[in-house]
């Protein structure tokens, strides 16, 4: 079962990689912070204008009423805002702005939990992580590695004991595009898919 599944997500996203856009380490945790309960698109358009020009001091300097006008699209800005000056200004208060592969330091700081920091140190560090977020759950429960009571971290320690510990980080990859455009909330492309014979979704819906 596993081996099949990963052949298959090979077989869609040989290539897979984060969908948010950044070019500087700090770029990319602000991103991920911005991206909870908001779609990477939409992220993806509100860090081209807050990254643009701007170091991480200069992100630290901007009044926190303008940074809270650019990222109002992403929802909860107000909160978000307070996040990217804390962060920014902790990044270069002890890590001369550069973000650490340090997991304790980076869980300690707002807005930044379990899921962000797997995002982060995953793509920046090669980290095996599997950042459980709604489209990794759902594909997880879909196909019976999870529980539907079963919470993120449940989910995630049982996806990391099925696979393979090189696997994980790509793999988090695939399941994520996996499930954001195959294995949707609503309307999944069952029928195409060729893990629908162990998908207990589908077996419903037959």
């Amino acid at each position: 079962m596993t081996n099949k599944i990963i052949e298959y997500l090979d077989e869609l996203y040989p290539d897979a990689h984060c969908e948010l856009n950044y070019e500087k380490d700090y770029e990319l945790l602000i991103a991920v912070v911005l991206s909870a309960q908001c779609t990477d698109k939409r992220v993806n358009q509100v860090t081209k204008e807050l990254f643009q020009n701007r170091t991480l001091q200069d992100i630290n300097d901007l009044d926190i009423k303008e940074i809270e006008r650019i990222i109002r699209p992403v929802g909860t800005h107000t909160r978000k805002s307070c996040y990217i000056k804390e962060i920014s200004k902790s990044l270069l208060e002890n890590y001369q702005g550069t973000v650490p592969n340090n997991r304790k330091y980076l869980e300690s700081l707002n807005g930044v939990g379990h899921k962000t920091c797997n995002v982060v140190l995953s793509n920046l560090y090669d980290v095996p992580c599997i950042a459980v977020d709604t489209h990794v759950s759902r594909v997880a429960k879909r196909l019976n590695f999870a529980k539907e009571t079963d919470d993120v971290k449940m989910i995630e320690q049982k996806l990391m004991k099925k696979f393979p510990k090189e696997k994980w980080s790509k793999l988090h990859h695939q399941l994520v595009l996996f499930g954001r455009y195959n294995c949707k909330s609503l309307k999944p492309n069952c029928e195409s898919c060729k893990l629908k014979e162990e998908c207990k979704y589908f077996k419903a819906i037959k």
